[in-house]
């Protein structure tokens, strides 16, 4: 029998979203292959360290265009140059 499931991990454990159907302890075989960002949940830890990112320049506006224009700067500074 082969299943795909999905699951999040925790070091050394993976914990899946829904039970596998086999007997605990059961061997198995795991191939593991990452999600894209777009399609994986959005966990609340992650949701709150955002809302904390964002709330530090809450009160800085002018901080956060000069952190953001610095940020463009630099990634323009080490792009490569195209192929022509």
């Amino acid at each position: 029998m082969k299943t795909a499931l999905k699951g999040v991990i925790h070091g050394t454990t993976i914990e899946l979203e829904q039970e596998a159907g086999l007997p605990d302890g059961q061997e198995v075989s795991v191939t593991v292959e990452p999600l894209s960002l777009a399609s994986s949940p959005t966990t609340p830890e992650a949701l709150a360290a955002l809302r904390r990112a964002a709330r530090a320049w809450a009160d800085d506006a002018e901080g956060l265009d000069h952190y953001l224009e610095w940020n463009r700067q630099q990634r323009k500074a080490n792009r490569p140059e195209p192929f022509e």
